[in-house]
């Protein structure tokens, strides 16, 4: 708990067996974690067998392979049903650190920040960590163009380790989002929709053959759908092209309903 708040920590996991122990010790390791629910997402290997082995963790398994968005649907309804008031993800392979957690929980408990991102860009991690220069610097081209297309100021937009509040989670439908990758991108394009607001910590990331990456073909798929998604937001927010991720809103003002778009709030 912090602050009587319940912090469930949600794991998409794929072929996660040889990182997911050190990943969860870590984690419980952080003294603010309430419970972990592992989503798996039809692995390979011995994911499922590790997580039923190691205490207080929650195993979900996919009968079919639903993909990496598809994963944290399931992450996410989990954990609210669960009763989460603050909701952490993080991948269980152990690229992003866990010692965080207590970080981005304070963020969203103290109202500062209803989400949180842990950015590899900040303090020059990402580099220094492995990642590779044709990743880096796909990473500062389309983070340039999405803070251009939704107006906002974001170090960056693909990271994986993300800290979520309820009243977010259920505020954003992401029901209609992709299933793939760039689920991701999509979810931070909605928050800015409905006016929320995002915050990022530093965050050292670490590259190694048990890390999880995606390869240059679906990469490039993600990076265009990164772009389609920011110029959605774009044509939807000048009134060009309605968008099923990007919905009008209505406000209520004395005894009219007049329809608005969606605000766009910079962290």
């Amino acid at each position: 708990m912090f602050q009587n708040k319940k912090v469930i920590v949600v794991m998409p996991a794929y072929n996660a067996a040889k990182t997911l122990r050190r990943t969860y010790h870590e984690v419980m390791d952080q003294g603010v974690v309430d419970g972990i629910i592992l989503v798996d997402d039809k692995s390979k290997d011995d994911t499922v067998a590790v997580a039923k082995t190691l205490p207080g963790i929650r195993v979900h398994v996919h009968e079919v392979n639903k993909g990496y968005g598809g994963n944290q649907k399931t992450c996410y309804r989990l954990a609210l049903e669960a009763g989460a008031d603050i909701v952490i993800m993080i991948h269980p392979d152990y690229q992003y650190t866990p010692k965080l957690i207590p970080a981005m929980v304070s963020i969203i408990g103290n109202g500062l920040h209803p989400c949180v991102l842990g950015s590899r860009i900040l303090g020059n991690y990402a580099l220094k960590g492995g990642m590779p220069l044709w990743k880096y610097v796909a990473n500062r081209f389309l983070t340039l163009a999405e803070n251009i297309l939704l107006g906002a100021k974001l170090s960056e937009y693909h990271t994986g380790y993300r800290a979520f509040s309820r009243e977010l989670l259920e505020k954003v439908d992401t029901s209609r989002n992709s299933d793939d990758f760039v689920f991701d991108n999509q979810m931070l394009a909605q928050i800015f929709w409905y006016g929320y607001t995002i915050g990022e910590v530093s965050c050292p990331t670490k590259y190694f053959a048990e890390a999880s990456s995606i390869n240059l073909r679906r990469s490039i798929k993600y990076g265009f759908g990164c772009l389609g998604t920011g110029l959605g937001y774009r044509l939807s927010k000048w009134g060009i092209k309605s968008s099923a991720l990007f919905p009008k809103q209505t406000v209520k003002l004395e005894n009219e309903v007049q329809p608005v778009l969606g605000t766009n709030q910079r962290s």
